[in-house]
This record gives C-alpha cells, structure tokens and sequence, in this order.
C-alpha cells in the first residue's frame, strides 16, 4: 500500500537532513556513553515491518548486547496483556546510557538513515516486528503493507501506553487520511513532546 501525497518524499529527504545536522554535533558524546556504559555495538539493526517487508531499523544501542535474545526469558514480565506487543516498564535490558537516550528520543536518530533509502518515513505507523504484525486483526492487516514512520499519531497520542487496538486504531486512521498537514500536526507534536514531556512519546 502506497501511502503517498505530491511532497512526502520531499518532507522525508528534507526532514531526515536537518535532523541528522542537529544530532551530527552530540555523536560523540551518545558514542562515549555507550561505549563506556557496557560492551557492544554503537549501533544497532533491528528487524522490523515497514511496506510490507522485513527491513533493518538503525538505532543507537540502548540495551544490552544480545537483549533480543533474553526476551523469551522475560515474557512472564510482560505488561502488555491485550495483544502480541511486549514492554516492561523497568526492562533490565536497558542500560543506564540507554535509559537518557530513550528518554529524549536520541537512540532513534540513525532512523534517519532509513528514511533517506526509502524503507521508513518520517510520519508513518508505528513499525513492530513480524511476529507482531503477524497477528494484527483481519481489519487492521492493510498496516502492514504501508511504509512505518520514525514518528506517527500512535506515537504523539501515547506510543506503547495505548490500549493495543486503539494502536492499531490510529494507524489505520493515518494510512486512510494521510496528508500534508497531518504529517506537519504530527512532526510538530512529536517536537513539542520530546521537549516538554519526552516520556510521552
């Protein structure tokens, strides 16, 4: 599914620019506390659906090496109980580097990256991982098919808080009303929460 409008690639390019020259400065110093926090890479890959296919999303590590592994071990903490996402509120996987990064949103920044070869986009619907998507309601599979965002209204509208069909709800919504000036609402929100409420996002 094409989730399109004249200028949205152009609002993606020229986004993901003037986002990597803001963080362009402060690399070294994430760098120095990741490194120095715990062992690992500076960036990690993470599988995830976006248009349809598997792609690897760039984040800053902010978990330990190897976390994905230990998520089987740590399903019995999992306090999503209304659907197939997992999230722990104090996930010992996190590193304390990595509690700051995710606080202010910087362990996201190399999405960018994603953004300027095409697989993600600025605005789009939350990206999750196959065996996630993989039991979306028969009603809510059309997701799957559009390309995920960095940001989205699933996540100005209280990201991994919301209720998992009320997720899935928004998502939808955006696919089927996407326009110029919803994804403006949603950059300028998502800007405005990460200074006045980062952990809303």
């Amino acid at each position: 599914m094409k989730v399109d409008y004249p200028f949205k690639r152009f609002l993606d390019v020229l986004g993901a620019a003037v986002g990597l020259i803001v963080i362009v400065p402060f690399v070294p110093i994430i760098a120095a506390a990741i490194k120095l926090n715990s062992r690992g890479p500076l960036v990690v890959k993470l599988e995830r659906v976006s248009g349809g296919k598997i792609i690897k999303v760039y984040k800053f590590r902010s978990m330990v090496d190897g976390a994905h592994a230990m998520k089987p071990s740590l399903a019995r903490l999992n306090e999503r109980t209304d659907g197939p996402f997992f999230k722990i509120k104090n996930d010992p996987r996190i590193t304390r580097a990595g509690r700051i990064l995710r606080k202010f949103r910087l362990d996201e920044f190399p999405q960018l990256f994603n953004v300027f070869k095409g697989e993600l986009s600025l605005v789009g619907p939350r990206p999750h991982e196959s065996e996630e998507v993989e039991k979306y309601p028969p009603e809510h599979r059309t997701i799957v098919l559009a390309k995920a965002g960095v940001t989205g209204l699933s996540q100005v509208n209280g990201a991994s808080s919301l209720p998992y069909l009320r997720e899935l709800e928004l998502d939808k919504h955006y696919i089927e009303n996407v326009s110029l000036w919803l994804d403006l609402k949603i950059i300028a929100k998502t800007i405005k929460i990460i200074f006045s409420d980062p952990t809303a996002v």
